[in-house]
């Protein structure tokens, strides 16, 4: 485990940088000290180098949390779209130097600015914005929430959470209860109002995912009882099926 301070010092990102990503949900901590402070394991620093991927293609924070929340984000391929981009920022850094070497030694004999040219980058940057964001459920996200303040966006995920607040009160209940059939219902008329058309098959991945491990079952978890993660997943499970 990592404190703040020394994954601040490892990235290079700010101190104050990592405390507002917690704050809007981007990158929280895998947990805190009984004292309050943040510490972050392999897996948080995992999705911190992604976010920074994102951060260099240019996209909003609110689009970067979007995407490394959805079901279909595939990490090995934005690894390769990372490395991709710095060979491209490299090739245009080095050509750069090798310029202003030859001003040097032998001084500007015509006007040359070719070496200025940062298409190649910015046209990678595109299509790499494009190809993340070119899903129906993705494109709807973008269209619901670009009015939203961060305000209006907190308070929406204290809602959302509350409704995995009432399913850490059904536990005793069994998971293709109408009672608890009815509260999946919720989370999914949730998520279609406010941030995409939830359909049953993007609901299921989502059941996977909130039982999968890691920080968003320990979130649940810790926020509405042990095992209500795994409690959701079941009944979501059941929902789908139907």
């Amino acid at each position: 485990m990592m404190t703040v301070k020394e994954v601040s010092k490892l990235t290079g990102v700010s101190v104050r940088t990592l405390q507002y990503y917690d704050k809007i949900g981007l990158l929280q901590p895998t947990k805190y000290t009984d004292s309050g402070y943040r510490l972050y394991d392999d897996t948080a620093l995992e999705r911190l180098q992604q976010i920074l991927l994102f951060r260099e293609l240019e996209f909003p924070l609110k689009e970067i949390k979007a995407i490394l929340d959805s079901t279909n984000f595939d990490g090995k391929k934005a690894l390769s779209q990372q490395i991709e981009l710095l060979e491209l920022k490299k090739q245009h850094l080095e050509n750069l130097i090798n310029f202003a070497r030859e001003i040097k030694m032998i001084g500007v004999r015509a006007v040359d600015f070719t070496v200025f040219d940062r298409s190649k980058i910015d046209e990678y940057a595109k299509r790499t914005r494009e190809q993340w964001g070119n899903t129906d459920a993705y494109k709807e996200f973008v269209e619901k929430t670009k009015d939203r303040t961060q305000e209006e966006d907190d308070r929406l995920a204290e809602e959302f959470m509350e409704l995995f607040v009432e399913f850490g009160t059904m536990k005793n209940e069994s998971p293709d209860s109408e009672r608890v059939q009815l509260q999946v219902k919720k989370i999914q008329d949730y998520i279609t109002e406010h941030l995409y058309t939830c359909t049953d098959t993007i609901l299921a991945s989502l059941g996977k995912m909130y039982a999968g491990g890691g920080e968003l079952t320990d979130n649940i978890d810790k926020s509405c009882g042990s095992g209500t993660a795994e409690f959701v997943s079941q009944a979501i499970k059941i929902y789908c099926k139907k």
